[in-house]
């Protein structure tokens, strides 16, 4: 595997931490504490898989420019940015959540994570955007 091969494996990881996170909401509203729990854990490993390889994408490559012009870049830059902004509190707020739950601080870790999950899976999500819009479009 090169560094050619990151961006790809970044947005399988975005997309399969979406769709644990997906789970995860879907096996609680259906009381199923411990299912809840393996898919919420699995979706932040997942999320720590694709930081390690996003970074070392980044720390070789370095940014990479977004030559498309007219709508699609306008687009293109408001996706990242707002991106970018939230991508920024996925980290505290996730381990907070899970740091609560995993104390069993649920009444707390509910009041936050009615928070981080909306923010988590829009950055997730977002990631394989911004990926298809600056590898595949």
């Amino acid at each position: 595997m090169s560094a050619a091969d990151l961006p790809t494996v970044n947005a399988s990881l975005n997309a399969l931490a979406a769709i644990l996170l997906i789970l995860g909401y879907i096996l609680i509203r259906q009381g199923r504490r411990e299912a809840h729990r393996q898919a919420m854990l699995a979706a932040f490993a997942t999320s720590v898989a694709f930081l390690i390889c996003y970074l070392v994408y980044h720390f070789q490559v370095g940014s990479v420019r977004f030559s498309k012009t007219g709508l699609v870049r306008s687009v293109y830059f408001t996706i990242l940015i707002s991106h970018t902004m939230l991508a920024a509190a996925v980290p505290p707020l996730a381990i907070i959540t899970l740091s609560r739950a995993l104390k069993a601080r649920f009444p707390a870790h509910r009041a936050i994570a009615r928070w981080t999950l909306p923010i988590w899976l829009y950055v997730s999500v977002t990631g394989v955007v911004v990926y298809w819009m600056l590898y595949r479009m």
